[in-house]
């Protein structure tokens, strides 16, 4: 089979395609048959040799993805050969195959293309634990989305749309902007040639949002803790921008006593029952149409260095995905 390795941390250019056997899948293992593969800012802090995820050279990357059961392992009881599957914050997505734990995949029901849902399990999981379980969304509640043209950013904004709150996205294109007004946004900020958080107080008469969603980081949290309330909530699960630095813990009692929190999906997902009912719920979204992932591009395997350069640009407005 094919498949992506990472010998090395470093740039996109340690993304090399290599040939490999296909796995046999032992215990409670599966193999599957890759059908597409999500391309996350993950993979790229990871890959960049962050220590904080504990991984160890040569790996697969790839945390997401969807595809059909080929075999499994002896003590298998959940799944059988020819299953739709997907998962998520299971490494090794970058191949035509991959060894799974099945406490680690979901069904995928039919109706559902498997490609569509690649593309959507690790930000969609992230949407919704966002939204119901780190600050949980009431109708009227007022949230700022940057990037909401984004992946996440945008499955967010449409999220918190269904909660009955209301959405301020930041966005930094023409194109973009057009993205997310066409998901119901009214107010869409471009941060290219507007500062967000006077536009966040004319929008709000000076009031304040209730919660922030910043997955951009050391660009956007200074004024990000300004946009909010008293007592609002500060959302940091994500630097595309680069990490945040320390800071003194008086600015939350000074700005209005807020809340600071830093999630990630992994704590929201390890343990089977949670990780079944968010994916029920999110999926059941997708099938009654009131939640859509928008792909910007598709890669072959061998293009993901490729891949990884355009959603670090930020020029990028959707998911992209690797189909094997």
């Amino acid at each position: 089979m094919k498949k992506i390795e990472i010998a090395q941390f470093g740039g996109s250019e340690t993304l090399q395609l290599v040939d490999a056997p296909i796995p046999t899948p032992t215990g409670t293992q599966l193999l599957v048959k890759v059908a597409a593969a999500g391309v996350n800012f993950l993979d790229i802090y990871q890959r960049q040799g962050a220590p904080i995820y504990g991984i160890t050279p040569p790996y697969t990357p790839g945390l997401e993805g969807a595809g059909v059961v080929e075999a499994v392992g002896s003590d298998v009881t959940a799944f059988t050969v020819g299953d739709r599957v997907a998962w998520t914050m299971a490494l090794g997505s970058y191949a035509e195959y991959l060894i799974v734990e099945q406490a680690k995949v979901v069904s995928v029901p039919q109706g559902l293309d498997l490609v569509e849902v690649a593309a959507f399990m690790l930000q969609g999981l992230t949407g919704h634990y966002l939204t119901y379980s780190t600050y949980d969304i009431k109708p009227g509640d007022i949230a700022l989305v940057h990037a909401a043209a984004g992946g996440t950013g945008s499955l967010l904004a449409q999220i918190i749309l269904l909660k009955g709150g209301i959405v301020i996205g930041t966005t930094s294109s023409d194109a973009k902007e057009a993205n997310v007004r066409a998901l119901g946004v009214q107010h869409v900020i471009r941060y290219d040639r507007e500062n967000f958080l006077d536009e966040v107080k004319k929008i709000t008469d000076g009031r304040g949002v209730d919660v922030v969603y910043d997955g951009v980081g050391a660009k956007t949290f200074d004024q990000s803790l300004l946009c909010l309330k008293p007592r609002g909530m500060m959302v940091l699960f994500g630097a595309a921008s680069g990490a945040v630095p320390p800071f003194e813990l008086m600015r939350l009692n000074a700005a209005g006593s807020l809340f600071i929190t830093r999630p990630t999906l992994a704590h929201h997902v390890g343990d089977a029952a949670e990780f079944a009912m968010r994916s029920k719920a999110i999926f059941d979204l997708l099938l009654q149409g009131k939640l859509s992932v928008r792909i910007d591009k598709r890669y072959p395997l061998a293009d993901a260095h490729k891949a990884h350069d355009d959603l670090a640009s930020g020029k990028t407005s959707g998911k992209l995905i690797l189909v094997p």
